[in-house]
């Protein structure tokens, strides 16, 4: 894995180090004050260039997603009116290839080294985060050609990790708002107040090819500007939970991929 991953700066196999404790601290703090933390170069350049090559021709089989949406990917929110401002609706486009089609690559065998999502546990204060086990859903690569963007959404999962294989040439960066809402408070005049373009505290993160970043994705508004010149944005998401054996539905991964098998 050291030929693929800077394991000098970044000690993932030395969990008992000092170094491993101080990168885990660090990131820690950096989550909690930011809602989000990179890993820059965690992939080697060369290694990281080998995997936009390989992942680059797969592309032309990817499944093409495009929705209208609101940032809750839901048609109603109990309480709302229709035209709420926080329900204001937004155009995706973007291209997904699942995890059974790349099982060959280097994106899947970092996914796949144990000690990753044994770092991300003890950062994320989860041990014993698993990987997960749809076939389907495991590692996700998504592309997004010149003209598409992924409109502001909230995630489902508590946090979202990413592995940046290969930036656009201008534009696809990635914007969030850390701590918009909690558990406990939707803060909907917040939301509405982004969408309108009133709120100053968004952060923009301009991510390079071999990032490893994680951020606070559930009450995180975030989104990937639209892409432009002629290079896609190409994006690794890793899915990980707090117990084994976690699927999708054959609804979800229609929903999802235009596939259930």
């Amino acid at each position: 894995m050291r030929t693929l991953l800077d394991l000098d700066r970044y000690p993932l196999d030395q969990p008992e180090s000092p170094a491993y404790a101080a990168l885990v601290a660090a990131c820690q703090r950096e989550l909690a004050q930011q809602g989000s933390f990179n890993l820059d170069g965690f992939v080697r350049a060369d290694a990281i260039a080998r995997a936009a090559a390989e992942i680059v021709p797969l592309t032309a089989r990817a499944f093409t997603h495009q929705r209208a949406h609101n940032v809750y990917f839901k048609d109603r929110i109990e309480g709302l009116a229709a035209d709420h401002p926080a329900l204001t609706r937004f155009e995706t486009v973007h291209h997904t290839l699942c995890d059974d089609q790349i099982g060959h690559t280097i994106i899947h065998r970092i996914y796949e080294w144990d000690p990753l999502a044994g770092f991300l546990g003890q950062v994320m204060q989860q041990p014993g985060l698993c990987q997960m086990a749809d076939p389907l859903a495991r590692v996700n690569v998504i592309e997004y050609r010149p003209g598409e963007t992924l409109n502001w959404h909230f995630d489902r999962s508590r946090y979202t990790t990413t592995l940046l294989i290969q930036a656009a040439d201008a534009g696809g960066e990635f914007e969030y708002r850390s701590g918009l809402r909690a558990d406990d408070d939707p803060n909907y005049e917040g939301v509405s107040r982004l969408l309108r373009g009133e709120d100053t505290a968004i952060r923009i993160n301009a991510l390079l090819a071999g990032t490893l970043n994680v951020f606070a994705g559930k009450n995180t508004l975030h989104r990937v500007s639209r892409v432009r010149g002629t290079r896609s944005r190409l994006v690794a998401v890793y899915s990980y939970y707090d117990r084994p054996g976690v699927m999708f539905s054959d609804e979800e991964r229609r929903g999802f991929y235009g596939r259930s098998r």
